[in-house]
Formats: C-alpha cells, sequence, structure tokens
C-alpha cells in the first residue's frame, strides 16, 4: 500500500486506465469465445440430430417395408388357401416359396421370410430355418395379438441352411380374410448386421456412437464393442429418462461428460441415441480460442502504447508544476510558472499564480476562522449522532467484513443494519405488509446466524395483501417470542410459520412455531397479563415474571389502541406441541379512528385561536 501511495500520478493513472481498458478487453475476449464454443457445440448438437434423423428416416423406411410386405403376403390367395387347407400340397408350397424369395431377393436387410401354418403342416420360409433362439410375445403375455397387430422382436440368433445370423423378427398373426380367425403366423427377419453397418458408418462428430434401442431400452444394433444382450444402462448407470420424441442431456462430470441426443421412431416402438464425448467440442474451440488469444494480446499492446503516450502528454505540465512547488520556500512567495495551454491543466497553473497572490491575505483570515472551526466541529460532531451515524458504521462494518471474505459476519451486519433503520423510523407508523415482512426476515437472519440449524422459518402471504398497510412492529415481537421461549428451549430444530389470509376488508395474521408450548394454566397466567391495560403493564415491567409477556403485552395494546377491542392477540398453546398467536387487524376501524383525532385536533385549535389572540391583544396593551 505504502509503495501504491508512494507512486507518481503518472504511474497511477497509467496503471488505472490500463487495468479499466483491459479488463473489458479481456472481458470481450471470454464472451467473444465462450459465444464461439457455445455456438460451436449447438452446432454440433444439431448435426448430430440431423444425422439421427436421417438415420430414422431410413429405418422407418425398412419398417415401414417390411410391415407392407408383411400385409401383401397376408392377403395373398396362395398364401390363404395353404393355410386353410389341412392337407399337405407340395405344389403351393412352392409356389409360395418363390413368392418370398422373389421379395426377400431384392431386400439386402431381409434375412428370411417364414410363415408357419396353426395345423400340422410344414412350415413356409425364404431360407430353411435349422435352428431360432425367437421366442414369440404371446408365451409372455397370451393374449398380445388380440390387442397389438404385430410384435418386433430383440436381437436374437438365426441359424438357416446357408448363414447364421442375429436377426429382427416383426410376427405378426394371419388371419383368413372371408371369416377372420387366425390361421398361422408371419414372421420377418432383419439382419442385425446391416442396420449396425448403417449406424456406424452414419457416425457423430467428434467420434461419437449411434445405438438403436427398443422400447426397453435394450441395445439392437450399435458399435462391436456393445452388447445387444444388454441394455443402456448397463453401459451408462444412472443415465436419465428420455423425455418426449427428440432431445439431448449431458451424463457425467468433468472429463468424462458427453453429449446424448435421441430420436423416437414413429412407426415403431425404436429410438435412435447419439453419444459424443464433450472433450470433442472442447477440442474444436482450439481454433476459436487461439484466435480470441491473439486479437485479444493485439489489443493490449495497442492499448497500453496509446494509454501511455497520452499520460504522458496530460501529466508533463503536473509534473513541472510539481517540482515548483517543491523547491519553494515556506518564507517566501510561490513562484510563477507560464501557461503555455488553455486547457484544464494551464486553467490550474493560472489558478495556482493567483493563488500566490492570495496567500498572505489568507493567512489572516485563517487565524480568524480559527476560532469558529472548533465551534463548527462541535456542531458536526453533534449533528452526526444520530441514527444515520450508525446506519453508516454498520454500512462500513458490512464492506470491511465482505473485503476480509467473512460473508456470515456482511449478511448479519447488513440485515442488522436493515432491520434497525425501518425501527428506528419515528416518522411513520404504518407501513406496507411486505416492509413488516421483510423486517422480520432480517431478523429472522441474524438469528439463523447466531443460531445455525436451529430453526426453520416461512412465510405464506396472499401476494395481493402485500401492498396492503398496517401498524408496523407488530410481527416481529411475535416471531421474537416464539424464537426465545418456543424453539430455543427445545431439542432439535424447530419451525416457525407466519401466515396471513384475508376475511372481507379484515386481515389476520397467525404466527406459529412447534416449540415447548405451556399447559392450560401457564397458558391462563399468560393471557390474563398480556389482557392488563397501559398502566398496569407499565407497573411490573420490570418483574422477571412479565419478561417473557411485555412484548406480548405492548404488541396486544398497540393493536387495541389503533385497531379498537376486537383486534387484541388470541394465544393458543399446547405443551409438548407449541403455541399459535393469532390477531385481526381493521383497516375500516383505524380510517375511522384516525379522522376521529383529526377532527378532535381541529376542534381544539379552533377554540385556542381567539384565546390566543385575546392574550396577544393584552400583552401589547400591558406593554405600552
Amino acid at each position: 500500500m505504502e509503495n501504491w501511495l508512494g507512486r507518481s500520478l503518472k504511474h497511477k493513472l497509467s496503471l488505472l486506465i490500463i487495468i479499466s481498458v483491459l479488463v473489458p478487453v479481456l472481458s470481450l475476449g471470454l464472451f467473444s469465445y465462450n459465444i464461439a464454443a457455445g455456438l460451436t457445440e449447438e452446432k454440433a448438437k444439431n448435426s448430430g440430430m440431423n444425422t439421427l434423423r436421417q438415420i430414422g428416416a431410413y429405418l422407418e423406411n425398412m419398417v415401414s417395408d417390411v410391415e407392407n410386405q408383411s400385409l401383401f403376403l397376408i392377403g395373398h390367395a396362395d398364401v390363404q388357401n395353404y393355410l386353410k387347407t389341412p392337407e399337405r400340397n407340395l405344389l403351393k408350397q412352392t409356389s409360395i416359396i418363390n413368392l418370398l424369395t422373389m421379395l426377400s431377393i431384392s431386400k439386402p436387410y431381409i434375412a428370411n421370410v417364414i410363415i408357419e401354418s396353426n395345423v400340422d403342416k410344414p412350415a413356409v420360409s425364404f431360407k430353411s430355418v435349422v435352428a431360432s433362439e425367437f421366442t414369440d410375445i404371446k408365451e409372455i403375455i397370451p393374449n398380445y395379438y388380440s390387442v397389438y397387430p404385430k410384435w418386433w422382436s430383440s436381437v436374437h440368433l438365426q441359424i438357416t441352411s446357408d448363414s447364421r445370423n442375429e436377426v429382427i423378427t416383426m410376427s405378426r398373426p394371419i388371419r383368413s380374410t372371408q371369416k377372420y380367425y387366425d390361421i398361422g403366423m408371419l414372421k420377418i427377419s432383419l439382419l442385425q448386421s446391416v442396420i449396425s453397418a448403417h449406424l456406424k458408418q452414419a457416425g457423430l462428430e467428434g467420434g461419437g456412437i449411434v445405438l438403436l434401442l427398443d422400447g426397453s431400452n435394450r441395445i439392437l444394433a450399435g458399435p462391436d464393442d456393445y452388447s445387444t444382450k444388454q441394455v443402456l444402462e448397463d453401459y451408462y448407470p444412472g443415465i436419465r429418462n428420455f423425455e418426449g420424441t427428440s432431445g439431448s442431456f449431458y451424463y457425467g462430470e468433468n472429463a468424462d461428460r458427453k453429449a446424448v441426443l435421441y430420436y423416437s421412431m414413429s412407426n415403431v416402438n425404436w429410438k435412435l441415441v447419439g453419444i459424443t464425448p464433450v472433450q470433442s467440442y472442447k477440442a474444436e474451440n482450439k481454433y476459436f480460442l487461439t484466435l480470441t488469444a491473439v486479437a485479444v494480446t493485439l489489443a493490449m499492446l495497442f492499448v497500453i502504447a496509446f494509454v501511455l503516450f497520452l499520460i504522458q502528454k496530460v501529466t508533463k505540465p503536473l509534473s513541472q508544476l510539481t517540482k515548483s512547488l517543491k523547491r519553494a520556500s515556506p518564507d517566501e512567495p510561490l513562484p510563477m510558472l507560464q501557461a503555455t495551454t488553455i486547457d484544464e491543466v494551464g486553467q490550474l497553473i493560472i489558478t495556482y499564480n493567483r493563488m500566490s497572490s492570495r496567500i498572505v491575505k489568507l493567512n489572516d483570515e485563517v487565524k480568524r476562522n480559527e476560532a469558529l472551526k472548533k465551534e463548527a466541529d462541535m456542531s458536526a460532531l453533534q449533528a452526526q449522532i444520530n441514527p444515520h451515524f450508525l446506519y453508516n458504521t454498520l454500512s462500513s462494518v458490512h464492506w470491511m467484513a465482505l473485503m476480509k471474505g467473512d460473508a456470515k459476519i456482511a449478511e448479519m451486519v447488513g440485515s442488522l443494519s436493515d432491520f434497525l433503520r425501518f425501527s428506528l423510523n419515528k416518522g411513520q407508523e404504518y407501513c406496507a405488509i411486505s416492509q413488516e415482512i421483510l423486517h422480520i426476515d432480517h431478523y429472522v437472519n441474524i438469528q439463523s446466524i447466531r443460531y445455525p440449524d436451529k430453526f426453520e422459518y416461512e412465510a405464506d402471504i396472499p401476494s395481493e395483501l402485500l401492498d396492503r398497510r398496517m401498524l408496523k412492529l407488530l410481527l416481529q415481537p411475535l416471531i421474537e417470542n416464539a424464537m426465545i421461549h418456543g424453539i430455543l428451549t427445545r431439542e432439535g430444530k424447530g419451525h416457525i410459520s407466519v401466515k396471513a389470509w384475508e376475511d372481507g376488508d379484515n386481515i389476520t395474521f397467525t404466527v406459529e412455531d412447534d416449540g415447548v408450548g405451556m399447559g392450560a394454566e401457564r397458558l391462563e397466567e399468560l393471557r390474563d397479563r398480556i389482557g392488563q391495560r397501559l398502566a398496569a403493564a407499565a407497573a411490573d415491567a420490570t418483574e422477571s415474571q412479565a419478561g417473557s409477556s411485555y412484548g406480548l403485552r405492548n404488541v396486544h395494546n398497540r393493536l387495541l389502541l389503533h385497531y379498537g377491542p376486537d383486534a387484541g392477540l388470541h394465544i393458543e398453546s399446547t405443551e409438548g406441541d407449541g403455541t399459535k398467536v393469532t390477531f385481526t387487524i381493521l383497516p375500516s376501524y383505524a380510517s375511522r379512528e384516525q379522522e376521529r383525532v383529526e377532527m378532535q385536533v381541529q376542534e381544539q385549535e379552533s377554540r385556542q385561536e381567539p384565546n390566543a389572540s385575546s392574550k396577544s391583544h393584552d400583552g401589547e396593551g400591558e406593554q405600552g
């Protein structure tokens, strides 16, 4: 700090201006980089989502083609005749095989087509099945096909006469076109390897992968290291559920964080999921980071050179003025300087020259004013001793705590300052309900720092009541009483709540706690003490037993004075369960009472005016 104070004005201005300019430049660079990084990431997401949509369109066409082919085969006359007749007909069977071959040979993704009869007849297929791991859904849900027309299986092994493939099978019942009863089953199997190869070729930016999932999030196709026997959560534990038909979210933290994109297919219960490491986005942002760093560095160098040039031009005359003042003797007049410019610095030198000629006169004035200064200092000191001095002092302590990093102290002092500012405001008796609630918040904030983890507080005030006016400092004493006598004397964490509601023009408040409460005898004694009038309350305010009820009695009496006899406190309490204090304010009564008081004041003033005039005339007569 001493080194900073000892530096020249030139150094200070240079450092301050450079810092004040460089901070926005650096902030702008950082902002630009973040914007570019965000755009890059958003672009990658959009590109990935477009890729998923393209893959989805391909698979949807494949599925639609298979379903259309199945509808064609179900209604084909040869298939219907073959399944309806109980006899084995080799000619019809060969005709159907030729039909299946013609339909399947041009579809590279079809592994096999199988038509099974419900009677004891051999199945007809595009390729003869040697073994299969296929399990039909009706073995798990017998009446499935009575509700749904078709079913897509998970990945399973199918061994035919000439191949061994992982397939996904669509099965659907074949019903008679005349009497609509089941006569067989149609199974069309897709090559899982064809779907996986298409997913691998599509790929996502940054080394991302694409997976095909079924309705149970079981993997149907994807990279080779993802098993079709597993569900997605086996590889990504705790991954969130997919909401909606498409979207994106993040999975993992730090270096393992990944962007997850998903797209649901419309005509089948499958879902495409793209997973891309977020680090790949950051790698693409290195170019933007380098470009931003170069631009910011060049801007910084230019700013520093330009600022130093300007500071030199501004401070050179000031440096000459400083040297002249240092060489001046206390017993001699200040030397005159030549003003070479008419700007602010030139005006300063001209003023300096005028000042030197007035020093002698000012010496006499200083001596004469010295005595007046002492009296002014005493008056200034007295003027500072008021609530504003207290607010400013607390504000200074608040900022000093923030500078030291003591957030709790700063928060507590700030709440105390606002609390006292509201409490010591003598000019107003009424305030908005929102101000009263804010006053409570400051008090609770102070006590929560003082007694951490000792209580919870909540306020339920309808928004339409916040602008209504009420007598100030009614709720805070009730909160304080509930905390000191109810919550702090119980074990564990307590709860205090403030609620308000409107009944016509009247507003009712409740302050409730779950503290130690009180028995019936003690409750009745408290009610009796609170019901005492102001004179009786003042007489025993210093007694030890009255200490706990003084705040409640004060609130009770203020309510009676301002809102009438129906506005006092109503206390309910059960020992061990807590206490509830209720009161109702009647704005209409307060308005009528205020009008009555104003009328009395006006009548009193009208009666006093003639008397005052008579006394004035009498005094004048005696004076004469």
